[in-house]
């Protein structure tokens, strides 16, 4: 059965549609004459409901940001739900992962903007959020923050890597460097929707490679910007650990579903 992200990520919502057109002709801001008439042409509307956004408010208007579901990781002393993913299947440190996806939702568009909507300050903006939460925690005097890489024809498409954003963002309020040198993907696979948990690994196995440099590190955390089987992140758990068996891994995730 698939689960309700897999089911949501076969295709864009009607809003995610437009807030995607909106965001491709927002550079054409820099040729209009006044603020006035830019606001006009060009309003800043929320990802979620396409409502205008007022004053203060970014990406998400008021009532979207409601709508999300905070995980509360860092409050809870129990296991968190992304541990629960990886027991006995590899050993992480610690997680972290900042909402529950939920079908329909404000969170649903979130991820589809992030990851296609080309609007990179969203990764930036919600990495900084994360970043807050992590202050004073075990994230926070780690080595070094690696986004999961895509693969370089996946990236080359995209324009860009939202879990590197996500890191970036991370970095300013840890001052923990990003690394984004040490892992790379080296086989593209085909997309992962409606694949089961254990075809997923199969797609995933073997697909990241890890330069020496990973051997200067003690303790890494992972940044992706959702998790549902977790089969990229273990796949990627085992390919470092090969390379230094005593690295420890902690995991962030914008979402966990």
């Amino acid at each position: 059965m698939n689960s309700p992200l897999l089911i949501a990520f076969q295709g864009p919502s009607q809003s995610s549609i437009i807030y995607l057109i909106m965001n491709r002709l927002r550079p054409l801001r820099n040729m209009l004459p006044t603020a006035d008439i830019l606001h006009l042409v060009f309003p800043n509307l929320c990802l979620a409901c396409e409502r205008e956004l007022s004053r203060g408010e970014e990406h998400l208007c008021s009532f979207c940001q409601l709508e999300l579901t905070p995980t509360r990781h860092r409050r809870s002393s129990d296991p968190t739900s992304v541990d629960q993913v990886f027991w006995g299947r590899v050993p992480v440190q610690a997680t972290y992962a900042h909402y529950f996806f939920e079908k329909k939702k404000a969170v649903q568009n979130l991820l589809f903007s992030l990851k296609y909507g080309n609007n990179q300050e969203l990764g930036s903006f919600y990495g900084r959020e994360i970043g807050k939460q992590l202050k004073n925690t075990t994230f926070a005097s780690a080595d070094a923050l690696i986004p999961v890489p895509l693969h370089p024809r996946k990236e080359f498409l995209r324009g860009y890597n939202q879990s590197f954003l996500l890191a970036k963002g991370i970095s300013e309020i840890l001052r923990v460097p990003v690394d984004a040198k040490t892992v790379a993907r080296t086989r593209h696979t085909a997309t992962q929707t409606r694949k089961s948990r254990f075809q997923r690994w199969d797609n995933v196995h073997d697909i990241f490679s890890v330069k020496d440099a990973i051997k200067n590190y003690q303790h890494v955390v992972l940044i992706d910007d959702v998790i549902t089987t977790g089969s990229t992140l273990e796949s990627l758990i085992v390919s470092l650990r090969k390379k230094k068996p005593e690295l420890s891994v902690s995991v962030v995730t914008l979402a966990t579903a």
